[in-house]
């Protein structure tokens, strides 16, 4: 018997009549054979991504490349890397200059305890080069976010001859230019310089140095 040919008996149980097939029939049969297919399409698809990682989680430990050039001289910029939020200062010839003159009222001035400064960042401006200085704004005391005060002088709850830095407004820890913590503050250490590089005149890399390869 052909596949074209459906067999059926009649009302008294006679012999199987031969009759032609039911279209409508077929058309459903077809449709459900489809929709299945689709469904364990749609099913797999959500169980594959299941296995590789999200844009969000790839984003959380990847470098961050940032564009220095507009940052005016006296100005900052916060970008985010892993998490947190890192400040880009590009430091006046005067702010620069002043760095010296709070050495002796600093905590740590040459950044020697480990942990919170790579070798590069070693030095009194805590940076590579002196006018950039790259430092992660959370506060080393209890993980508050600084708040910037870039301004010289007299302002609240700052010294009268305030040379410009931060100051965290959760316990009172003050840091200079670079970032380095004054004394007797609960802040323990100096604000963190994540691991840096430039990749051009005009960019830098955060995340990225000769100890932390991408």
């Amino acid at each position: 018997m052909s596949q074209d040919t459906t067999v059926k008996q009649d009302e008294e149980g006679s012999a199987p009549l031969n009759l032609p097939p039911d279209p409508s029939r077929r058309f459903w049969i077809g449709t459900t054979c489809v929709v299945g297919g689709a469904a364990g399409v749609a099913l797999a698809l959500p169980f594959a991504n299941s296995f590789a990682p999200s844009e969000k989680a790839k984003a959380a430990g990847a470098p961050v490349e940032v564009d220095i050039s507009a940052i005016a001289p006296g100005g900052m910029r916060t970008v985010e890397w892993r998490g947190k939020p890192v400040w880009i200062v590009r430091r006046t010839p005067e702010q620069v200059a002043s760095l010296s003159k709070v050495n002796g009222e600093l905590a740590d001035p040459n950044s020697l305890r480990p942990g919170y400064t790579p070798p590069y960042a070693q030095n009194e401006w805590r940076s590579r080069e002196p006018e950039l200085w790259v430092g992660v704004a959370i506060c080393t005391h209890l993980g508050c976010s600084p708040t910037p005060k870039l301004e010289t002088g007299a302002q609240p709850s700052l010294p009268n001859d305030w040379e410009g830095g931060s100051l965290c407004p959760c316990h009172g820890s003050t840091f200079d230019m670079a970032g380095r913590v004054f004394k007797n503050k609960p802040a323990p250490d100096n604000l963190e310089v994540p691991p840096y590089q430039y990749v051009s005149d005009t960019r830098i890399l955060i995340g990225v140095d000769e100890n932390n390869p991408a």
